[in-house]
């Protein structure tokens, strides 16, 4: 299983801007490369990532092969009010994987 590393401020001040920081673990393979005795070894990417600010989407991203394995993916927002961010990703496979973090606004 997939293990996301997120980091998001806990609190921050209204119309602060803030950095959101997140790590999926993941192979990352390309389909571009070959075993031993010459099979090509499957694509297997993370295809799309998504975050959504209380329900509403504020950052999208599509990936390609050429990402790395274990993709990282910052970001900046403003800080309007107290609530939840939601991660998503999605990949080849049936790969998907989520998590949230909350943040507090003063």
């Amino acid at each position: 299983m997939a293990s996301a590393l997120i980091n998001v401020p806990a609190k921050a001040r209204r119309g602060e801007i803030i950095e959101i920081k997140t790590l999926m673990s993941h192979i990352m393979e390309t389909g571009y490369r070959h075993t031993a005795d010459g099979a090509v070894v499957p694509r297997d990417i993370i295809t799309n990532f998504s975050c959504r600010y209380n329900g509403k989407e504020i950052f999208r991203a599509e990936l390609f092969p050429a990402s790395s394995a274990n993709p990282f993916i910052a970001f900046f927002t403003t800080a309007t009010e107290s609530g939840k961010f939601e991660f998503e990703w999605t990949g080849d496979k049936g790969f998907a994987a989520t998590a949230s973090a909350a943040i507090t606004v003063e």
